[in-house]
């Protein structure tokens, strides 16, 4: 059986709002079905933490990522000396249709050296392995591709301790044409090592243990919802999603247009992603969590309300 984790106090919701308001990720979106833009709007205070692209002739997209180490509230009353891109665990959600052009500034603000690699197809030039110094920039510039939601994360060695300590993002590209009109959400689940000894002693979904408990992802009642699911933890090996109460398509990495499978869970490595597909036909919570239990107890717990 899974518990849900205790409430979250005041005191620490008066510390994350501070911090939200400096930037975080937003993730819900809801893509417009005459003019297929993308607009952003906030999920219980979290402000946006995609970077808005510079549009240029040629379909390039920039992005300006910073790594900065930074102490964050990652639950009542645990705080996490985080190494981040831009400021936040996870990093800024990028968004581009294949075969567009991302540029992204990097720079090197923390007094250790750290990278930027990609997952997907792109330059092997700019794969992102090679250390950043201190103090120091660069560019990376790939093409788009394949469809699919890709995470990125820091690739300088110990990496593990890289990404565990908050260095992961993703980037969604869109198939041309698009997917139909959804409602859109990413779940990138991470772990934290509060006590430096190799192992997670808090889940979170996108950066703050029992977040989506307390502030539950509102739907309308039969639209269609696209969930980006992303696994970042790093020392547990397995992690999974579990939806109660209804079951979805699965598009393993996102790469197809077809789905893999219809369940009500998924199992993903580190690093594995999926995109899933649902609509919520009645009124009412729907709880996800990982069905290791031990990562629901530990933060991992949220739920969708639809309404």
């Amino acid at each position: 059986m899974v518990h849900p984790p205790a409430a979250l106090g005041r005191d620490y919701l008066s510390a994350f709002e501070r911090q939200s308001n400096q930037g975080s990720l937003n993730t819900i979106q809801k893509k417009d079905s005459t003019t297929a833009a993308i607009t952003y709007t906030a999920l219980s205070d979290r402000k946006s933490g995609l970077l808005p692209p510079v549009r240029s002739p040629g379909g390039v997209r920039e992005y300006k990522v910073d790594t900065i180490d930074r102490p964050l509230n990652v639950a009542h009353g645990s705080i996490f000396r985080a190494w981040t891109f831009n400021g936040n665990v996870p990093g800024p959600i990028m968004r581009a249709t294949e075969g567009e052009t991302l540029k992204i500034h990097f720079n090197n603000l923390t007094s250790m050296p750290h990278s930027l690699h990609f997952h997907g197809t792109h330059d092997v030039n700019y794969d992102g392995w090679e250390p950043i110094p201190p103090g120091k920039s660069t560019e990376y510039i790939i093409k788009a591709g394949p469809p699919g939601i890709h995470p990125y994360h820091c690739h300088t060695a110990p990496i593990d301790t890289h990404i565990a300590k908050g260095l992961l993002g993703a980037l969604i590209v869109d198939p041309n044409p698009a997917r139909p009109p959804a409602r859109e959400v990413v779940l990138i689940l991470n772990g934290y090592d509060l006590s430096g000894r190799g192992r997670n002693d808090l889940f979170c979904w996108n950066g703050i243990a029992g977040f989506y408990d307390r502030y539950p992802i509102r739907v309308k009642v039969g639209e269609l919802v696209r969930i980006y699911v992303v696994n970042m933890v790093e020392f547990d090996p397995i992690a999974s999603f579990h939806l109660h109460a209804q079951t979805f398509d699965v598009y393993r990495t996102g790469t197809r247009m077809t789905p893999d499978e219809h369940t009500d869970i998924v199992t993903l490595g580190q690093t594995e992603r999926a995109i899933l597909e649902v609509r919520f036909e009645r009124k009412g919570r729907y709880m996800f969590h990982p069905h290791q239990s031990y990562m629901a107890a530990k933060g991992a717990m949220g739920w969708f309300v639809a309404v």
